[in-house]
């Protein structure tokens, strides 16, 4: 269950960041008018998350009567899931410094269109966040526990309304966290819980006959990690590793997790400083370096900046 909640927190508190930052926009920019537009865009986004989440589930337990055709639909949406998690990942680690600015230069521009314009900005920037958040609910949930029990859905809410918490908490300045550091740490947790989900999918694939090998296991030690105690059932709920997977899944679960932890914590490279092109002339003094426009001597005087 702790794998569902940290996807309600992650997910939760993006879409809560997101909100935020609109809300103190319009607040900051004397335009609470506006608000109420906001809000239902936030509230139809919502639904339409809910909708979907309930639509992948019906899909799954009504219209799907064959277990060959669970199975494989089961499987389709793991891997659509461990494709939006990575995306997401990567994505809110490049647009965390950028993304305040990016919304508040939308919201200007949907202010200047009208009320429809800003609720659509707002439905748009939150159903996002939403869809994936049922998508990728519904497959670690499935991961962990075949389906059954409310417990993951318990979580799942716990977890968005812990993120909606820490968003009021932010909005109303009671609250400083790193946010970087915790996308950092939640990011790297949930490439794991992503390397899970592609395992169980590898899993069902088997299951429905798509690919081989359900029966060739890659070790055993059920001896070591017995599937009744309560670590092997946490490991299992949250990275879904368990005592006796078959080669492919141990294949899938490696080949995704090493490689894409590794890009996500590597640091990016500083840009490289351009060489200045040659010149024919004599080499530029410091006096000609102050006279240049936009040199130092071209600031203006002391006591003349503009503020």
């Amino acid at each position: 269950m702790f794998a569902t909640y940290l996807i309600g927190l992650r997910e939760g508190l993006e879409a809560t960041l997101v909100v935020s930052i609109l809300v103190a926009f319009l607040v900051k920019s004397q335009r609470r008018d506006r608000l109420p537009q906001v809000w239902a865009g936030v509230g139809l986004a919502v639904a339409l998350s809910v909708l979907f989440g309930w639509l992948i589930e019906y899909t799954s337990t009504s219209l799907l009567a064959r277990s060959e055709d669970r199975e494989l639909f089961e499987a389709v949406t793991s891997v659509a899931a461990v494709v939006f998690v990575t995306w997401m990942i990567f994505w809110m680690r490049r647009a965390a410094r950028t993304i305040a600015g990016e919304l508040r230069g939308k919201l200007s521009e949907a202010l200047a269109v009208g009320s429809l314009a800003v609720a659509g900005m707002a439905f748009l920037a939150v159903v996002r966040e939403g869809l994936e958040t049922a998508l990728i609910f519904y497959s670690a949930a499935q991961s962990a526990t075949g389906g059954t029990g409310s417990g993951p859905l318990l979580a799942l809410v716990g977890g968005i309304a812990t993120a909606v918490g820490i968003g009021f908490l932010l909005y109303r300045s009671a609250l400083r966290i790193n946010l970087s550091t915790f996308f950092t740490w939640t990011g790297a947790l949930l490439i794991l819980v992503a390397a899970g989900i592609l395992k169980y999918g590898v899993h069902d694939f088997q299951e429905a006959g798509v690919l081989p090998g359900l029966n060739d296991l890659a070790f055993d030690i059920t001896g070591v990690l017995d599937p009744n105690t309560w670590y092997a059932a946490l490991l299992a709920g949250m990275f879904n590793v368990t005592a006796a997977p078959s080669v492919l899944e141990t294949v899938a679960w490696v080949a995704y997790a090493v490689p894409v932890l590794v890009l996500f914590l590597r640091r990016p490279a500083a840009p490289a400083k351009p060489t200045p092109a040659p010149t024919d002339g004599p080499p530029a003094t410091a006096a000609d370096a102050t006279a240049a426009p936009g040199g130092p001597a071209a600031a203006q005087p002391a006591g003349s900046r503009r503020v």
